[in-house]
């Protein structure tokens, strides 16, 4: 499980973020914090994996909060979710090593895609170097930080008659593959018509989601294989 601390001044807002995080799958809310002193002593009693934070706390601003939390040897990620969206915080969060940004308001979905996309990007970091701060190669920084902007990236919307399930167990099809897929391998794996597959994968290649190779046989047109991107091999 990743455990969440849920940092925001309001706490309404805390309430209802935490009940988002309770809904995602392999995450859990830890404790949540209504100002940045709070937060703190909650690090140095707790493991914590993640923080949502809110910046405009009363004590100080989230990001000074950030500061102060690699000073102190505080090594807990951070996805900040705040109603902040001028240029000079975003690029603060940046500098600070933020993974995400969400601007409020936003609704279970927005907060759902980025804690998929940070899972995603914990289990690649999980699957280059085991886990261990061992040494990795250029391939796999590239996987690395390739699961980095894929995590970071908006998800574009299913079209209609696609559901989010649907594209969710094809993702975990992919992902579970040790190597690229064709349409009719993933139809077979995730239980699925062809042509679902088909649809699913196209929309999912144009959004950038998969990477698409082919593969040429001896006679015939190319096969079109498939592999989720933050495991594709330029990735």
């Amino acid at each position: 499980m990743i455990d969440v601390l849920v940092v925001d001044d309001d706490f309404r807002v805390a309430e209802i973020n935490s009940a988002y995080v309770g809904k995602v799958p392999g995450f859990r809310v830890a404790a949540r914090a209504h100002t940045a002193a709070q937060a703190l002593a909650t690090l140095e009693r707790h493991r914590i994996d993640l923080v949502l934070l809110d910046h405009y706390l009363p004590d100080e601003t989230g990001l000074t909060l950030v500061r102060r939390m690699r000073q102190l040897g505080h090594h807990a990620d951070v996805i900040m979710v705040t109603a902040a969206r001028d240029v000079a915080t975003v690029q603060a969060a940046m500098r600070f090593g933020v993974l995400q940004y969400l601007v409020k308001p936003f609704g279970f979905g927005g907060l759902r895609a980025k804690l998929d996309g940070y899972a995603a990007l914990r289990r690649t970091l999980d699957g280059v170097v085991g886990g261990g701060g061992g040494e990795a190669g250029q391939e796999q920084v590239d996987r690395i930080f390739g699961a980095l902007r894929t995590a970071s990236a908006a998800p574009a919307a299913l079209p209609k008659g696609q559901s989010a399930p649907t594209a969710d167990l094809i993702r975990r099809v992919l992902r579970a593959a040790p190597h690229p897929l064709s349409a009719h391998e993933v139809a077979e794996r995730a239980g699925l018509s062809r042509s679902t597959a088909q649809r699913y994968l196209k929309h999912l290649e144009q959004a950038g989601r998969l990477r698409l190779t082919l593969r040429y046989g001896d006679t015939g047109r190319p096969e079109h294989r498939y592999a989720w991107a933050a495991q594709a091999p330029a990735d």
